[in-house]
């Protein structure tokens, strides 16, 4: 049986969408908690503000292209029904109650189904649940310092791993860092921040966190990570020449790989501290 143009013409095109998607689905896998190329919606999220971030930016879309359509159809009925050649006498109506109410009535119902959904979000990120883990990030120029008060009171430096100068980088260029933010998986993370300096924010678009750290205040947010993996973020605040320089990385694991690292973090973030502050006294004689 011989298949027309038209057939084979729609068999290559189904062919092209489904190899796209496919490809699409397999560069939003490899790009767990980080920017994808050609991105153009929220990335994936891994927490639960988030989830209820993005279903409110969907929300929020739906309505804002529901008002959109209908003012376009409006203007269309109008140039249409009512211009000079189509109306040559126009209507003298000065008043229409049944309008009237409508413009009225629909406006403010379309911003309670806002504020509602508004509301319940903001009480979501703005009421901390009792944590699991508290972590302290002090944003410094031009990186981060994390502290961990309730396993061992022990604290590290978070600085930029690979840069322009370095062609040869595996991980995400602006991305990466030498010493990631560990947290456990499922659990409630607080996250304290303030500024060493300036003004800095510390943002995780996967988490749905965005919250700002300032010299001599102590802000305060969590999230809580559904998921194993890295997640990237950056300083949104504009901090200085290298604002941009300043990624933050949140590795999520299990609660057996972090008990492990917790172990681990205390020998070797101490024995860095001893290590600093004995070349410090040697370079002070």
């Amino acid at each position: 049986m011989k298949m027309s143009k038209g057939q084979i013409g729609r068999q290559v095109l189904g062919l092209a969408v489904f190899g796209i998607a496919v490809i699409a689905a397999g560069s939003a896998a490899a790009e767990l908690g980080q920017p994808a190329p050609w991105e153009f919606r929220l990335q994936p999220s891994a927490s639960p503000v988030m989830e209820h971030i993005e279903w409110f930016h969907n929300w929020l879309l739906v309505i804002i292209t529901a008002i959109a359509l209908f003012v376009l159809a409006l203007l269309i009925t109008v140039m249409v029904r009512f211009n000079a050649r189509s109306n040559p006498t126009p209507s003298r109506t000065t008043h229409n109650t049944l309008i009237e109410v409508a413009w009225t009535l629909i406006p403010v119902l379309i911003l309670v189904g806002i504020a509602v959904p508004s509301f319940r979000l903001l009480f979501l990120q703005l009421d901390l649940p009792k944590a699991d883990l508290t972590v302290k990030a002090t944003g410094k120029q031009w990186y981060w310092s994390y502290a961990y008060p309730d396993n061992g009171k022990f604290e590290f430096d978070s600085l930029l791993a690979c840069d322009e100068s370095r062609n040869k980088c595996e991980q995400p260029r602006l991305l990466a860092v030498d010493n990631e933010l560990v947290v456990p998986v499922n659990k409630i993370v607080r996250v304290q921040t303030t500024g060493a300096d300036v003004i800095h924010s510390f943002a995780v678009p996967a988490f749905g966190i965005k919250i700002d750290a300032i010299p001599g205040r102590l802000n305060e947010t969590w999230f809580k990570a559904t998921q194993t993996g890295k997640f990237r973020g950056q300083c949104s605040e504009l901090c200085g020449k290298d604002h941009a320089f300043m990624p933050i990385v949140v590795h999520v694991v299990t609660d057996q790989e972090f008990t492990a690292w917790v172990q681990d973090a205390k020998k070797k973030y101490a024995a860095a501290k001893t290590d600093t502050f004995a070349s410090v006294a040697g370079a002070a004689q």
